[in-house]
């Protein structure tokens, strides 16, 4: 069943509840899920992984919840390795049901006949970017890859980077305040929880919190409470 586009606006805060497996998602209640956030992604990466098809449709018992599609990329956290086709194969089973597409900025252009078929299909897509080590120079990367995005035609720019100290934690935050377009940074790590509800209250627009028993990046939040936390501390 298709789904209005979801189209991230500035400063906006919206919970993504993530499943990080299989049994995870089919666990999951519509009740439970509705009360945990805003949006749903659906891992295809992590379902290819586990034998899981896509045309089984694991996710059609949560009806009614806006769903962002991903099938990541291994070298930013995706599992398998799956090629640029591959992942546009996946991605492309979905599209009569995406709500919001993730792409990695870097797969920009070898994915974009997918790209292409998201913008005939006025779809929105959101360019994403890793960085699991924490290079130095991440932070300064940061306007200049959102640049890029927005110029690739994305809905928003997604950064997520490990974080080493707590100058990293002030340093997302004051680039997420600045942003004059949709942008979504967090923290990976043991610095993770904090920057991430920071980031929250600086005008992030997508919030990504765990659905089930795994998280799909480390230090992130379980959904529910990422969701309730984002909602007092914006209330304030």
């Amino acid at each position: 069943m298709s789904h209005p586009p979801v189209m991230p606006e500035p400063r906006i805060p919206q919970v993504v509840g993530s499943f990080g497996n299989a049994e995870s998602l089919a666990a999951a209640s519509i009740q439970q899920v509705r009360e945990a956030c805003d949006l749903i992604e659906i891992r295809l990466d992590l379902l290819e992984a586990e034998g899981i098809l896509t045309r089984t449709r694991p996710w059609a018992h949560l009806t009614g919840v806006p769903l962002l599609f991903t099938a990541r990329r291994g070298d930013e956290g995706g599992a398998g390795n799956l090629s640029p086709g591959q992942r546009m194969d996946l991605l492309e089973q979905v599209l009569g049901e995406a709500a919001l597409v993730d792409v990695e900025l870097a797969s920009a252009t070898a994915m974009a006949p997918l790209l292409a078929k998201l913008r005939e299909a006025g779809i929105p897509w959101v360019a994403s970017w890793h960085d699991f080590e924490g290079r130095a120079d991440s932070f300064e990367r940061i306007p200049e890859l959102a640049a890029e995005a927005a110029a690739a035609g994305a809905a928003c720019f997604k950064a997520a980077l490990r974080l080493h100290d707590i100058q990293g934690v002030a340093r997302l935050a004051e680039l997420q305040q600045a942003a004059t377009l949709p942008l979504a940074l967090m923290g990976m790590g043991p610095l993770a929880p904090v920057s991430r509800l920071l980031c929250a209250q600086h005008g992030a627009v997508l919030n990504y919190g765990y659905l089930g028993n795994v998280p799909t990046a480390p230090g992130q939040w379980s959904a529910s409470l990422l969701k309730q936390t984002i909602a007092t501390v914006t209330s304030l």
